[in-house]
């Protein structure tokens, strides 16, 4: 499976939500002192063999599809589309604070283009309180605030997830 996002905005907002997780669900990992540099990228794809669900009738169960915590039904879900040759699941993102919407390719035919373009160099830093993000260029910043994920992440309380000092 391909997962990707419709925006940079949206790939970046799940990127951070799953690092705070990361570092959440293993306390004793320290935080990085550095910046990671991420590139992101887009790819052409085409299908008719694609259900979207954000649309009628499938959001009917967005409660199922926008689980937190719980991928059981998403998962399922997917499986049946395979049976089904479907290519393509849109879905929205969980995690965005701007509703974007997430692509899952089950198939590799439904790629159209043979490599990356629109390359992006992006520097994500994460710290105790939020993830931020900075574009190479042109230059652009974007910062999530662990408080906007809480409700979201499998955390009993956003505290957490705390800087602590490389062991050797």
């Amino acid at each position: 499976m391909y997962y990707a996002s419709e925006h940079p905005h949206t790939a970046l907002a799940e990127k951070a939500y799953y690092s705070l997780l990361f570092y959440a669900e293993s306390p004793d990992t320290p935080l990085p002192d550095n910046p990671v540099q991420h590139t992101l990228f887009s790819v052409k794809y085409r299908t008719s063999k694609a259900i979207d669900l954000t649309e009628p009738p499938l959001n009917a169960d967005e409660k199922l599809w926008k689980d937190p915590a719980d991928y059981t039904a998403c998962q399922h879900l997917a499986d049946e589309a395979r049976k089904a040759n479907i290519d393509l699941i849109k879905s929205g993102s969980v995690r965005s604070p701007n509703n974007g919407k997430n692509i899952s390719l089950l198939s590799c035919a439904a790629f159209e283009s043979k490599e990356p373009e629109q390359i992006q160099t992006w520097h994500i830093a994460v710290q105790p309180e939020q993830v931020v993000t900075i574009k190479e260029f042109p230059r652009e910043k974007l910062t999530f605030s662990i408080a906007d994920f809480v409700p979201k992440l499998r955390l009993k309380n956003p505290t957490q997830i705390t800087k602590s000092s490389n062991k050797t």
